[in-house]
């Protein structure tokens, strides 16, 4: 068996069947020569009892001392207890994230995310992360490229943490499902952008102004008058958008004055009433063969989109920084201002978490100083 050299490679002769030439000084290195004329530098070894085998290169391309070294290398890996040609094989078959994001898509957006919330992790991936992200391997892309995609969206903070969340529950199942080892979630320890939380609430002027906005809007017959009727039940329950926009008349106990919502952000809940939200209710158009009660244009629809219709509203009663969701922080701050505890406006909420409903705490102030006013004014009369 002779030593490889450039001598030996070139003489090794061409026979009809595949055959190889074992180097003399490093186990398991030689060279294959098949019967089309190729010749390359391969090294054989045991990983366990497994026979494995690697093409170092063709003979072309590297010469004899080259694929020397190169077997060298991979021996001593193996002799350290590393498996080079199964590391091979796994960067070989290792998906892309696009790849990932597809069935993540559907076996767990599909199944486990509310519609709304599906649709916005969609959104994330379709317009952020797979075009950034998408070429890399599962197994290839580093924290670096995750810290790199987070900070290149730093224009844009509040998308780019939700971005980074998307990726980080994308990476933690391709670990549960064998795509990565565990514990190498790239997105760990990269911390998301400050979010300063905006809570706009309305003072009664502007709750006026919206009220007689309604109004007009109501007596000119221009709008939906279902837009009009989602607008006060917003106001008047503290309900999420959602919760209105998807209300059936089946879920409306006017007797009971409830809506027992099968589904929410935070599951089943039932919604109490009160009286003018009862007699709104009660007021408002049934359509025959429409089951919703926010009724859009088509037969047996729904409205699907309040947002053009508030914008109208906002801009004619100039209050142009107030969004929908701020009627619900609005509802919660009058309920906790008026003396409600902080345990009942989050039950009226719908709140799981009293973390929640805590940050409207402030307003619990305000009974105290008016009855510390109300001492305080009587006792002065004393003093007079």
């Amino acid at each position: 068996m002779p030593k490889l050299t450039k001598r030996v490679v070139d003489a090794a002769e061409i026979r009809p069947a595949e055959y190889f030439l074992w180097d003399t000084g490093i186990p398991g290195f030689g060279l294959r020569v098949l019967p089309s004329g190729r010749k390359g530098y391969v090294v054989q070894y045991r990983a366990g009892r497994r026979p494995r085998r690697m093409s170092l290169g063709p003979s072309t391309v590297l010469t004899c001392e080259q694929a020397r070294g190169r077997a060298i290398a991979i021996v001593a890996a193996v002799r350290n207890g590393e498996d080079p040609a199964a590391e091979r094989d796994a960067w070989r078959k290792a998906i892309t994230v696009r790849e990932l994001a597809e069935r993540f898509g559907r076996e767990h957006i599909a199944i486990r995310l509310k519609v709304g919330t599906a649709t916005e992790y969609r959104r994330n991936l379709r317009r952020f992360i797979l075009p950034a992200l998408g070429q890399f391997t599962v197994t290839g892309i580093t924290r670096a490229d995750i810290a790199k995609f987070h900070h290149d969206l730093r224009h844009i903070p509040y998308q780019a943490n939700r971005c980074l969340k998307v990726v980080s529950k994308m990476f933690s199942l391709a670990e549960m499902w064998g795509l990565r080892p565990d514990g190498t979630n790239p997105r760990k320890h990269i911390r998301k952008y400050p979010e300063e939380k905006r809570e706009r609430f309305l003072c009664a002027a502007e709750l006026r102004r919206i009220g007689e906005v309604l109004r007009e809007m109501e007596a000119e017959g221009i709008e939906l008058p279902s837009a009009i009727l989602a607008a006060r039940l917003l106001i008047l329950t503290g309900c999420r958008l959602n919760e209105v926009m998807t209300l059936k008349w089946a879920h409306v106990d006017l007797a009971e004055r409830v809506l027992r919502l099968p589904d929410s952000k935070s599951g089943a809940k039932v919604v109490h009433l009160g009286q003018p939200a009862v007699e709104l209710l009660r007021d408002a158009q049934r359509i025959d063969g429409n089951p919703w009660v926010i009724t859009g244009t088509l037969p047996g629809k729904r409205l699907s989109d309040l947002q053009p219709f508030w914008q109208r509203v906002r801009a004619r009663a100039g209050v142009k920084d107030v969004r929908i969701h701020d009627l619900r922080h609005t509802f919660a701050s009058t309920a906790v201002a008026s003396g409600q505890g902080l345990p009942m406006t989050g039950k009226l909420l719908g709140h799981t978490q009293v973390q929640t409903t805590a940050r409207y705490a402030h307003f619990a102030a305000e009974p105290v100083r008016m009855a510390a006013d109300a001492v305080a004014q009587d006792l002065c009369r004393h003093l007079r």
